[in-house]
């Protein structure tokens, strides 16, 4: 059984539990990049339901809750650095992209999107590469040799 206190605590983790300087500084560089591509995200999708998305049932909203979330959680994961706030936004980087290629080979509410229309190819670009950004913070975040509360290395034991 998961000891919930733990697994809260694993979640909320922040790069400063890591042991190296560098692993640290990798994390907080990939945070900060992942979070810009998160905002640039947001502005896209601001931009274009401001350019005539607003009047598209369903998808308006849509791109307006997204150009908003998406720069709330990129602020958040500057401000927060927990490593569930990595994963969140890798996940709604991903998950705004494949909305976008649904729109595009699917359709979406009833909406049918191209590949060619102004941002589209930009916009899945920014995304992924949100995604793909935080997405390897959170790893180096979750798996990087972690400081006890003692102020010492928490080392796996060595089996040689």
């Amino acid at each position: 059984m998961i000891n919930r206190e733990r697994a809260i605590s694993y979640l909320l983790r922040r790069p400063g539990a890591l042991e190296s300087r560098a692993a640290r500084a990798a994390v907080l560089v990939l945070a900060a990049t992942g979070a810009g591509f998160l905002v640039w995200s947001g502005v896209i999708h601001l931009m274009l339901w401001s350019d005539g998305y607003k009047d598209i049932s369903v998808i308006g909203p849509l791109f307006l809750m997204q150009g908003i979330v998406s720069i709330l959680l990129g602020v958040a994961v500057v401000a927060l650095r927990w490593l569930a706030v990595l994963v969140l936004g890798a996940a709604f980087g991903v998950a705004t992209a494949v909305g976008l290629l649904l729109t595009v080979y699917v359709g979406l509410f009833g909406y049918r999107e191209s590949l060619a229309v102004t941002y589209a190819t930009l916009s899945l670009a920014v995304e992924f590469t949100a995604a793909f950004v935080l997405l390897v913070a959170a790893v180096l975040l979750a798996f990087a040799p972690r400081v006890r509360a003692t102020g010492r290395p928490a080392r796996v034991a060595s089996h040689t």
